[in-house]
């Protein structure tokens, strides 16, 4: 069995036998894990063992887990501050600044790897406007330059952990006052003006290995109708054929307000995946997503395939090893002193 291009998510702390039904399904290639599922570090680490058995090749496990507001887990684990506060922290000296980001990318994801946990869809790539909320200080600066560099660093310490970075919200969040998860934003920039500003960071980082995508519900009226997770311009024109971007393409959740423009699940999916997404994300509806397996029955694409299995984590380390690492208490320490020292928003 190879990984279906559906990602999807559970009700609760453990798997259901619908939930499981889903999961065996050879449509489904992924799990992404919220808050509502972690009870204990020693009940996620059992939990995501047991996804993991399900199926060979290994489903992909997956959180949003980036810092500040968007940190799914807390009891046990260290905090991470927003990616804002790096620059801000080291008051623009940025040898300072790009230290503190690698080693807070690499403190994120060495403790999910130790749950199990594949990858993170992080870090945010969008330019800090000052326009939306919902990014705010989920961005690491508002210029291309320092976003790119200090995204840079944030990857290599995911790399160095043994975990893949995601790129989100491509071709960039920031410009827009509306946030998808309730509306849909339309931003009305020319395409030349989103190349020179909020699509450099992208473009940076798929220069320096980037491994996935995550496309924004976002319609750039002045270049194509449609959302950009729903474009073929903007991911095969503009990423695969532009950039020359060979890495997976992850759809933003599927279930999110924007992203019912394209009908019910099974369309949105469908959508999703013509447009060129490597995978499509249904959250927060066990129907939704089982419809749109149904919807997509029989899809096969080798080539995201090989993408995708490119996703899991490497490197093996349990919690209790690394909770006696010298080098994880004092990286630990280091970036928990960072989330103290600034105001911290609350989670989305």
């Amino acid at each position: 069995m190879t990984l279906g291009p559906l990602m999807v998510d559970l009700e609760g702390t453990r798997i259901s036998e619908k939930e499981k039904t889903l999961l065996q399904k050879p449509e489904v290639g992924g799990l992404i894990l919220f808050t509502r599922n972690f009870e204990s570090v020693e009940q996620i680490t059992a939990l995501v063992e047991e996804v993991h058995n399900i199926r060979d090749p290994r489903l992909l496990v997956a959180i949003d887990h980036e810092g500040g507001r968007v940190q799914r887990f807390h009891d046990g684990f260290s905090r991470i501050p927003p990616a804002a506060c790096y620059a801000k922290t080291a008051k623009d000296d940025l040898s300072k600044s790009r230290l503190l980001a690698e080693n807070a990318g690499w403190l994120m994801a060495i403790e999910l790897r130790a749950c199990g946990i594949d990858f993170s869809f992080a870090p945010v790539l969008d330019l800090a406007h000052g326009l939306s909320g919902v990014i705010g200080d989920r961005a690491f600066h508002s210029k291309p330059a320092t976003v790119s560099t200090l995204a840079y660093a944030f990857m290599h310490g995911m790399n160095r952990a043994g975990m893949q970075a995601v790129g989100k919200h491509f071709p960039g969040h920031g410009g827009v006052v509306e946030d998808s998860h309730i509306a849909m934003p339309v931003d009305h920039r020319e395409l030349e003006e989103l190349l020179r500003s909020d699509i450099q960071p992208f473009e940076n980082m798929i220069e320096n290995h980037l491994a996935a995508i995550m496309p924004a519900h976002v319609i750039y009226d002045k270049v194509d109708e449609k959302p950009a997770g729903y474009s073929s311009f903007w991911i095969n024109d503009i990423l695969r054929k532009r950039f020359h971007f060979q890495g997976a393409i992850f759809s933003d959740d599927l279930s999110m307000e924007a992203a019912g423009i394209a009908g019910g699940f099974g369309e949105r999916a469908d959508a999703a995946l013509n447009a060129g997404c490597d995978m499509a994300l249904v959250c927060n509806h066990l129907d939704g997503a089982i419809e749109a397996a149904d919807y997509i029955k029989g899809y096969n694409n080798p080539v995201s395939q090989l993408r995708l299995v490119r996703m899991h984590g490497e490197g093996e380390i349990s919690w209790q090893q690394l909770r006696q690492d010298e080098y994880w208490q004092q990286v630990s320490e280091q970036v928990v002193a960072l989330c103290d020292s600034h105001e911290m928003e609350m989670d989305i």
